[in-house]
């Protein structure tokens, strides 16, 4: 079955002239928009396109890949505005479409909106900047360590609101926070804490002794790559230590003694030593 506004993977069943047609086996023929076939791809192959409902009402596909697929949330920007609402660049040649119904505040050209990607009643593709309708504030499967997708959204409080996995609210404490990070910015992140009240609290980093596990590898790794001498110790300001490894010195302190523990490293003032 084919699912609109997702990549497929449909048949190339038929070639006429510029026209190409496609089928998975069960919906019947889609024409590909492109007028053309990727380079060495031939009749009978099978191909990854993008599949939407055509200004006719009629399924058609592109190879191209579109920057958000039904169900998505992304940072889209707005190239123009009509009467009928914004228009969103997102990668296709046809801009997607922000109904004066699905947006909180009127949109301006240039700027760009956090918006979630649907299809209508008509199964035509469009987008919605009333995200909070679709994201849920509270922990249903989700455990503690679990690795997730993140979308930047915006500061609070307490700290940065986060989207995970596009289809719910996460919090990132601004105390616990490395790096800098920008809205609509996608990162991977974990799990750190499911509240009493069910809410979700989110790390970059992953928690407990497996992130530890982890950085012991990447120092390691660093040492031999640099005769084995890292100009780095307990002693460094934490800006050194998160700008060669990306992590807090809480941590980094936490791998370095793991490490002289095993009798891996040697420890001085000015860095640390691989030993032998």
């Amino acid at each position: 079955m084919i699912n609109i506004g997702k990549i497929n993977k449909l048949n190339v069943v038929k070639q006429q002239g510029a026209d190409v047609y496609l089928d998975d086996g069960t919906s019947g023929k889609v024409l590909l928009a492109d007028r053309k076939l990727p380079a060495n791809c031939k009749v009978g192959d099978s191909l990854d396109v993008f599949v939407y409902v055509d200004s006719e009402g009629h399924l058609a596909a592109t190879a191209k890949k579109p920057l958000a697929e039904v169900g998505d949330i992304a940072w889209l920007k707005v190239v123009s505005l009509n009467y009928v609402g914004a228009f969103l660049d997102w990668g296709l040649p046809k801009d997607l479409l922000v109904p004066f119904s699905e947006q909180y505040h009127e949109m301006e050209v240039g700027r760009s909106y956090l918006v979630k990607v649907f299809l209508d009643d008509k199964n035509r593709i469009a987008a919605t900047t009333k995200i909070d309708k679709v994201l849920s504030d509270e922990s249903v499967d989700f455990e503690v360590g679990q690795k997730v997708s993140l979308i930047i959204a915006d500061p609070s409080d307490l700290g940065i609101k986060a989207i995970i996995n596009n289809s719910h609210w996460g919090m990132l404490y601004q105390n616990e926070l490395y790096q800098p990070v920008r809205k609509g910015q996608k990162l991977d992140g974990y799990i750190k804490q499911i509240r009493e009240d069910h809410k979700i609290d989110l790390s970059l980093h992953q928690p407990g002794y497996g992130k530890v596990v982890s950085l012991t590898d990447s120092i390691i790794a660093k040492l031999k790559a640099n005769n084995g001498e890292l100009m780095l110790s307990d002693k460094s300001p934490p800006e050194a230590i998160y700008a060669t490894f990306g992590v807090s010195k809480k941590v980094f302190k936490q791998a370095i003694g793991a490490l002289y523990k095993q009798q891996l490293i040697t420890i001085d003032k000015n860095g640390i030593k691989l030993v032998g």
